[in-house]
């Protein structure tokens, strides 16, 4: 990653191709890497990737967050497509589906940002991790890093202690990104940091879907991320 924007990936999460094209447009020359989510690939499924990668040359984040028995996520990864860098699985499969391979980085997928703690209870997690949500987000970071996946997915306020406790060269990308003085309508995210805070502490990538999606300029609410990722890089030094 030479440059700031290159650490700054937009989330694809629009209903259709056409909207697609019109952020790729916008946006190819401000961002690092394109998400392609489930309502994009339900709606247009492969022949969209094959789109970015063939019409417009760009690389993508398969960001479907494989979640089966090894045997069906095994030979889902084997049939990604030319032109992803990352994909993601659930931490939560188990080891067996956790081990990367091939050209795509695989990431695991820790803990959505929307849960909280009255979430992790009801959803019959011990006590301990439903008092402190970033010990089960260590907990499975840990488990992706010894199954040999390359990095995982975490909120920016977990980033700091995966980088300590797994190592600088495991990735850490971090959605739920919110730009200092943005807000979004009706946000279902619970565990959110800035740009800056996010990359002052270790993460590799932000991913930013509505903050420059429902901007009335998306490749100036873009270049005013970079700006921040820029600034974290530099106070992180």
């Amino acid at each position: 990653m030479r440059q700031p924007k290159d650490r700054l990936i937009f989330a694809l999460d629009v209903p259709n191709r056409a909207e697609a094209e019109r952020f790729l447009k916008r946006l190819k020359a401000e961002v690092g890497l394109f998400k392609v989510g489930l309502e994009l690939f339900v709606a247009e499924g492969p022949a969209i990737l094959r789109f970015l990668a063939e019409s417009y040359g760009v690389e993508y984040f398969l960001d479907l967050k494989f979640h089966d028995i090894p045997a069906t996520v095994r030979r889902a990864q084997a049939r990604i497509l030319p032109g992803a860098r990352l994909a993601t699985v659930h931490v939560d499969s188990g080891r067996e589906i956790l081990k990367a391979g091939g050209e795509v980085k695989l990431l695991g997928v820790t803990l959505l940002t929307h849960l909280g703690p009255e979430d992790l209870a009801a959803m019959g997690l011990a006590r301990e991790y439903v008092r402190n949500p970033a010990k089960l987000v260590l907990l499975r970071a840990r488990l992706a890093q010894e199954a040999g996946c390359d990095g995982v997915v975490c909120a920016g306020t977990e980033a700091r202690a995966v980088k300590k406790a797994c190592g600088p060269d495991f990735l850490v990308v971090c959605p739920g990104i919110r730009p200092t003085g943005a807000e979004v309508a009706g946000d279902d995210q619970r565990r959110i940091t800035t740009a800056y805070d996010a990359i002052k502490a270790g993460a590799d990538y932000l991913v930013v879907g509505r903050p420059i999606r429902e901007a009335p300029d998306p490749a100036a609410a873009a270049r005013k991320i970079v700006e921040e990722i820029a600034a974290g890089l530099k106070d992180r030094e």
